[in-house]
C-alpha cells in the first residue's frame, strides 16, 4: 500500500516542493515521485535543493527513479503545468542559467499571486542563512555531519528494530540546537522582512527542512519542508487557501483563503517575533545545518 495514498490525487492550483536532494543517499525519491503522480498542479514551484550538487560532485549517484521524476515533470509540462525553479545552495550551479527554457523557468526568486489575490515571495532561503553566506566551509562541514547523523539514526533504529519514524533520533538531536540556530541565523525574521520589502503578504521557502506555516508580524511564513526527513509539500487550492501536507496526506499546518475560517484550529498558531518556541512544533534542521 502506498504511503502517499492520502494525497487524494486531483487537480490543484499550485504545488510547492523543496529540498528533494536528488543524489543524496537519504533522499526519499520514491515517495516524492508517488506524491508527484498524485497531483495535477496548474503551477509547480521547485523551491531549491531539488538536485544535490554537493553530493553528486563528491560521488556521482544517479538512480533510475531520478529519471522517472524528471519524466513526470516533463509530463506535467506537456499537460499544461507551468514549472518554476528557484535554486538553493545545493543546486546553486543553476543560478548561472537563470532563464525561461520553455519547460522550466529558473529565477532566484518569484512572486506568486494566489487565487484570492495575495502575493507570496518564493525563494529557497539560503540567501538569508548567515552561516551559508559568511562561512560556506562550515556549511559544507555541517552538511557532512548531517549525513553522518542520518546514517547513525538509521543504524540506531535498525538495531532497535524500529520501523516507525526512522529519523526520530535526528529530530531529538536537532531540537537541542534549534534555539542556537535561530539566534545565529534569524532566518525566519529576515525572510519575512524580505517579503515585506517586496510588498508581499508572505514568504514561501525551504532550506532548513522544517515544514511549518506561522504568522510573523502580520505576514505568513511558509516553509515547504523537505523530502529527506519530513516528506512534506505545500498545496494551494482553488480558493487560495493552503495546506502543508505530510507524505500520508495528513495536514501539518494550514493557511486559509482570505475570509475563510481555519478548518483545524490547532494548526498554524500565530507566534510572536521569530515564531513558535515549542520544540516539538518545529524539528529544525537548520541546526547542524545551515548547509541544508
Amino acid at each position: 500500500m502506498s504511503d502517499c495514498q492520502g494525497w487524494n490525487g486531483r487537480v490543484v492550483r499550485t504545488l510547492f516542493v523543496s529540498d528533494v536532494h536528488l543524489g543524496c543517499r537519504h533522499s526519499q525519491a520514491e515517495p516524492f515521485l508517488e506524491m508527484l503522480e498524485q497531483f495535477e498542479p496548474r503551477e509547480l514551484y521547485i523551491v531549491g535543493d531539488f538536485i544535490d550538487g554537493w553530493k553528486l560532485k563528491r560521488r556521482w549517484r544517479w538512480l533510475p527513479v531520478y529519471d522517472r521524476i524528471l519524466q513526470r515533470l516533463m509530463d506535467l509540462r506537456r499537460r499544461g503545468a507551468q514549472i518554476y525553479y528557484t535554486p538553493g545552495n545545493h543546486d546553486e550551479f543553476l543560478r548561472g542559467f537563470l532563464a525561461n527554457f520553455g519547460v522550466v523557468e529558473i529565477k532566484d526568486r518569484f512572486v506568486h499571486r494566489t487565487a484570492d489575490g495575495r502575493r507570496f515571495l518564493v525563494m529557497h532561503g539560503d540567501q538569508f542563512d548567515t552561516i551559508e553566506q559568511n562561512a560556506q566551509w562550515l556549511s559544507w562541514t555541517a552538511s557532512f555531519a548531517y549525513d553522518v547523523l542520518l546514517s547513525t539514526n538509521w543504524l540506531v533504529n535498525r538495531l532497535r528494530g524500529k520501523k516507525a519514524d526512522p529519523y526520530a533520533f535526528c529530530g531529538m538531536v536537532k531540537r537541542r540546537v534549534k534555539r542556537l540556530v535561530r539566534h545565529v541565523s534569524e532566518f525566519e525574521d529576515q525572510l519575512v522582512e524580505s517579503a515585506r520589502d517586496a510588498d508581499c503578504d508572505g514568504i514561501i521557502c525551504g532550506h532548513i527542512h522544517a515544514p511549518r506555516i506561522v504568522d510573523v508580524d502580520g505576514l505568513a511564513y511558509c516553509n515547504t519542508g523537505d523530502w529527506v526527513e519530513n516528506c512534506s509539500a505545500l498545496v494551494e487550492y482553488e480558493d487560495g487557501g493552503f495546506h502543508l501536507l505530510r507524505r500520508d496526506g495528513s495536514v501539518i499546518d494550514e493557511l486559509p483563503a482570505v475570509g475563510a475560517a481555519r478548518s483545524n484550529p490547532q494548526a498554524a498558531q500565530p507566534a510572536a517575533g521569530a515564531g513558535c518556541e515549542d520544540d516539538e512544533a518545529q524539528p529544525a534542521t537548520a541546526a547542524l545545518l545551515a548547509g541544508k
